[in-house]
């Protein structure tokens, strides 16, 4: 018998020294490769930095380039967007350029008092920033009018009729596309009215010939419309000629009621 022993699994084939001398090629090879990423990303970054410090990003040149282009073509720096412009209404001063309405003893007409209450009702709305035609009775630009809102201004008779002919009519276009916002139109130009001038609401002598006033049929049907009559030029003269501006106010008041949706109470025609 061979005193030699024969290998078992347990004998490492191969002396311990040479196993450390790989893990220590290993080592340095993974050691190396790492410290040079660092170093390309470093001198990437370094690159970077030195391009764009904030020195040369906000620079004198740059922001001279920068207002330049905008004396170039100013609207693309532009930030606030153009507000929409109002809606339309159209305002009619009631007989002028036609006729001159209710004239009284002493020569005042009714058409002169429709004027400048007209004229201080669109100048007034004016001033809120709307665009508003002043109309006259017989306007060629009433054929199909669009607008948001139109209202016709007239005043009642000269005459003495008796003690109760005093305060002011409404009445809302009856060819309305949408008759429900001219009764809208309607109820808010009489509480507005009402409270402002203090005058009463005569609600019994409106006419079919208010309802369907000419006016309404020349329009557009879809233009909500109404007719006011502002007073009776016999007892309620005084108001009428010597506060026209509280006059247009309530009229005012009552157009804004309308566009700004605002709650009105509702006529009743038949209290």
């Amino acid at each position: 018998m061979s005193d030699e022993v024969p290998p078992t699994i347990l004998d490492d084939p191969q002396p311990a020294s040479a196993g450390r001398r790989r893990f220590r090629r290993s080592s340095r090879f993974s050691f190396w490769g790492a410290l040079t990423s660092v170093f390309v990303a470093a001198v990437v970054l370094a690159t970077l930095f030195t391009m764009w410090t904030p020195a040369n990003l906000f620079s004198n040149q740059m922001f001279n380039d920068l207002m330049q282009a905008w004396r170039t073509n100013p609207t693309t720096a532009a930030i606030t967007p153009t507000p929409l412009p109002l809606p339309t209404i159209g305002i009619v001063s009631g007989h002028t350029g036609n006729d001159s309405g209710a004239v009284c003893a002493d020569g005042l007409t009714e058409e002169s008092v429709n004027r400048t209450i007209a004229i201080l009702v669109q100048n007034k709305l004016a001033a809120q920033g709307y665009s508003v035609d002043l109309l006259n009775e017989f306007d060629d630009r009433l054929e199909g009018y669009r607008a948001q809102v139109l209202v016709s201004i007239h005043n009642d008779s000269c005459n003495y009729i008796n003690d109760e002919a005093t305060g002011f009519k409404v009445a809302a276009a009856s060819s309305s596309a949408y008759p429900e916002k001219a009764s809208r139109l309607r109820d808010c130009l009489v509480d507005r009215y009402k409270n402002i001038t203090g005058l009463p609401f005569h609600y019994n002598t409106i006419t079919a010939d208010m309802s369907s006033y000419h006016t309404f049929r020349e329009i557009h049907t879809e233009t909500t419309a109404a007719i006011i009559e502002t007073g009776f030029l016999f007892l309620d003269r005084k108001k009428l000629t010597e506060e026209p501006d509280l006059i247009a106010d309530g009229i005012v008041a009552g157009i804004l009621c309308y566009m700004r949706n605002e709650p009105a109470e509702q006529v009743q025609m038949n209290p």
